[in-house]
């Protein structure tokens, strides 16, 4: 029986050997995957970038237009609508926007008469009110 036997040297350059394989494959897996969320990109955008848009804003303090808030209370009515009985965070979502953002908005609707709410804080649902033809 023969046995081999190994210096330092070798062992270094074999260690050495296995942490560059070890290296490169592990840059193909993260490339791999910043391929993939690149390509897959559209569905996390419009939530991340209201998120984004309120984040800017609270460091600014600045207010929001209210030609900003009136678009957004069209697009939340519309939404409503479409969307009778659902939650805030199932609504938000659909708007491209953050439930926080749309708590002016849907308190506007529902002085207005446009908009109900049933139920409390997280629970609480929202229904369009019947039109006054």
């Amino acid at each position: 029986m023969t046995t081999k036997t190994m210096n330092h040297g070798d062992l270094a350059d074999g260690i050495e050997r296995l942490v560059r394989e070890y290296i490169s494959t592990i840059q193909l897996a993260a490339e791999g995957a910043v391929e993939r969320a690149v390509a897959a990109g559209g569905a996390g955008r419009a939530m991340s970038s209201a998120k984004q848009r309120a984040e800017a804003r609270s460091r600014q303090g600045g207010r929001r237009p209210s030609d900003e808030i009136g678009a957004l209370s069209e697009r939340l009515y519309e939404a409503v609508c479409r969307l009778p009985g659902e939650t805030m965070a199932v609504i938000a979502p659909t708007i491209g926007s953050t439930a926080r953002e749309l708590n002016r908005p849907m308190l506007l609707l529902k002085r207005a008469g446009r908009l109900r709410s049933v139920g409390t804080k997280h629970k609480t649902r929202y229904f369009p009110m019947a039109s006054r033809s």
